[in-house]
């Protein structure tokens, strides 16, 4: 498939649907789409509508863009996400990051629930991603490279943007939300992790893991697209503390904790 011809084609279609011309996207997580009842909403567009688009099949995620205004800034937000363990390559996982590029975007925020393995935290901790880890056995950016898109190799030195991190922490202690700021490791999934797992991502150099998150980074900035992350911590991978958990429990932390989460993104999103 010619990639470019088909992100233009998703594009051509998504520009007969709406008139909004967004400058932020926003990629929601799991338990994590409250972030919606706060834009006000001009048009809705299903996944099945659009050529070329992935269909989220994860339970928790309503597959649709959103388009409205939020903090002030015409915004474009994908109510679910696409995952690698869903069967998608990684190229299929990252196509509506390069269709927001193409609608003209100039950041883009990410939500996503995580497992802790940093032992200073605790369920319901809300981390500010300053790094991440790939993890992922595969990569969004192999293959032929899109000159017309970025470079063939793309630097990463600064994966999420320095003065947004800065203004979120500013944000969240005017508030009185208490935030960390770590690193995120990405793992394919589906299993959540063994005891051994998250030792082992404890010991490179990782405060939480998760599922998400990292591709969509990747090619953000392969694009040159300032990013922003915040993970809810929904459980926790620290010796002593580990339980069974299922979905349920990780969308009941994710809604639960996600009101502080959201006053933090919104808020940020009217400031830069």
């Amino acid at each position: 498939m010619d990639m470019l011809k088909a992100f233009k084609e998703s594009y051509d279609y998504i520009q007969t649907q709406t008139n909004v011309k967004p400058t932020v996207g926003i990629i929601l997580g799991t338990g994590l789409g409250g972030l919606v009842k706060e834009i006000n909403i001009i048009d809705e567009i299903p996944y099945e509508d659009i050529p070329n688009f992935p269909l989220s099949t994860v339970q928790s995620h309503t597959g649709k863009l959103i388009f409205g205004e939020l903090g002030g800034k015409h915004v474009v937000a994908m109510q679910g996400r696409f995952h690698f363990y869903e069967g998608y390559t990684m190229q299929e996982v990252t196509f509506p990051v390069r269709v927001m590029k193409l609608m003209g975007i100039e950041r883009l925020f990410v939500s996503n629930a995580s497992g802790g393995v940093n032992p200073d935290y605790e369920v319901g901790e809300i981390m500010i991603l300053n790094d991440h880890i790939d993890l992922f056995p595969a990569h969004p950016l192999i293959g032929k490279n899109i000159d017309e898109l970025g470079p063939r190799f793309p630097d990463m030195s600064q994966p999420y943007d320095h003065e947004m991190i800065r203004l979120a922490k500013t944000i969240a202690a005017e508030n009185n939300i208490r935030v960390a700021e770590g690193v995120y490791a990405g793992l394919t999934g589906p299993t959540l992790e063994t005891p051994a797992e998250y030792k082992y991502v404890r010991i490179i150099g990782a405060d939480t893991v998760g599922m998400s998150t990292v591709p969509e980074v990747i090619v953000a900035r392969h694009m040159e697209i300032p990013c922003f992350a915040i993970s809810i911590i929904t459980d926790l991978g620290v010796p002593g503390k580990i339980q069974e958990i299922s979905v349920e429990d990780v969308i009941a932390v994710a809604n639960k904790q996600e009101p502080k989460m959201t006053i933090i993104m919104k808020e940020l999103i009217s400031r830069v």
